[in-house]
């Protein structure tokens, strides 16, 4: 492999949140973080190097968004998932959560009806209650830790209320990747009920099957012309923090209202060293991005395998995408805070606990695998030390 993803890199005193508010998050300054998305491995070299050169410049005033930036998301899409963008259906928003908020804000009123799909990313619960909108939840099914949609469920639940669903594509915590099949059975759907679907596919790119991912846009002119999809190579290529991501909306109306929502906000801006980031990201981190879905992949196996083996009681599926497990200790008999005290206290493990993700998540922990194989091994050590010592106390 051309790129080292073993190498160690001390994130402490770095003002990481993922490493520097442990004490904070957990309580406990001695766990070993494997938590919040983002990735412990270096940046694709040619982000580095771009950074780099507009750094050396001494001025870091407001930044212009050049075409090649357009450009660069128009080339990536094609090349990855074989679809064409146009221009004019592209606008930036500085990321994907302030993104959700400000299409709540466009497209539906307090008191509207928006659904999720738990297990599924925290933020979208709270974006829609801070927003003053009604939280509708479409459980996902789970048969033996994988996942499916319930889309008889989903018809039964909506109402004249509800305006809008907000879909994960792929799905976190639970790293599927939707069939064509599945998306088009949503789509129809909500076609047939005038719901809105704003696609969140920000780990799109973070597939193990190449061209697995269907982006929803693609399905058909109506599914175009009735979603919103965000695109970002921030979780891709681990420059979150840079705060530049995509808007794709193919419908002219739909377009217009979001960007009214966008200027209500005042965040047309997007900080300067993003934009030269995304450029990079999408023009040379291909075969970046290639090797480190290996290396993701293995890691995702390693603890497969290692749990199966060593801890039975506790499962974890090879995710389809993500670099998220979605870890199983329901076999344990752990949940709730009896769950969430073992990890941190008895274990010394930071993860994400499952409830965080809709209640159907209590029993589970999100486990962030994108570090060394190093990293993961001491983690699995912990938790098989703490499960050990639980099991001869019960």
């Amino acid at each position: 492999m051309t790129f080292n993803f073993n190498e160690e890199h001390n994130r402490r005193k770095t003002n990481s949140t993922k490493w520097d508010s442990v004490d904070k998050v957990f309580g406990n300054t001695e766990v070993l973080p494997l938590w919040v998305a983002d990735m412990d491995f270096a940046c694709a070299p040619g982000i580095v190097e771009a950074i780099t050169k507009r750094a050396q410049h001494p001025i870091y005033g407001y930044g212009h968004i050049p075409e090649d930036f357009f450009a660069s998301a128009m080339k990536w899409a094609n090349k990855r998932y074989n679809t064409s963008i146009k221009r004019e259906w592209l606008t930036t928003v500085p990321g994907v959560v302030p993104a959700l908020n400000l299409a709540i804000d466009a497209f539906t009123k307090p008191g509207d009806e928006i659904i999720i799909q738990p297990p599924v990313y925290f933020p979208f619960f709270s974006t829609i209650k801070n927003n003053g909108r009604n939280i509708i939840e479409n459980c996902l099914i789970e048969e033996d830790g994988y996942y499916y949609m319930d889309l008889e469920d989903l018809q039964n639940k909506i109402t004249t209320k509800t305006k809008m669903i907000i879909l994960c594509s792929p799905a976190n915590p639970i790293g599927r990747v939707w069939t064509k099949e599945e998306l088009s059975g949503l789509l129809e759907i909500c076609k047939k009920n005038k719901i809105i679907v704003i696609a969140d596919e920000i780990h799109a790119d973070l597939v193990y099957e190449k061209g697995s991912h269907t982006p929803f846009y693609s399905l058909s002119e109506d599914a175009a012309n009735m979603s919103i999809t965000f695109m970002s190579p921030s979780k891709t290529f681990n420059i979150a923090g840079l705060f530049s991501s995509l808007a794709i909306i193919p419908n002219p109306d739909l377009s217009i209202e979001f960007t009214h929502a966008i200027a209500r906000a005042s965040l047309e801006n997007l900080n300067i060293f993003g934009i030269e980031s995304v450029i990079a990201a999408y023009n040379e981190g291909e075969e970046w991005l290639d090797e480190l879905l290996v290396y993701l992949k293995g890691n995702a196996e390693y603890i497969h395998n290692y749990l199966k083996t060593n801890i039975p009681e506790v499962k974890m599926r090879v995710t389809e995408a993500t670099y998220l497990g979605w870890l199983d200790f329901r076999g344990l008999g752990l949940k709730g805070d009896h769950l969430n005290e073992f990890i941190i206290n008895d274990a010394k493990l930071g993860l994400n606990e499952g409830r965080g993700f809709g209640q159907n998540g209590d029993g589970f922990m999100r486990l962030n695998y994108a570090c060394t194989k190093k990293t993961l091994e001491e983690a699995m050590a912990l938790l098989e030390k703490a499960v050990k010592a639980y099991k001869l106390n019960v």
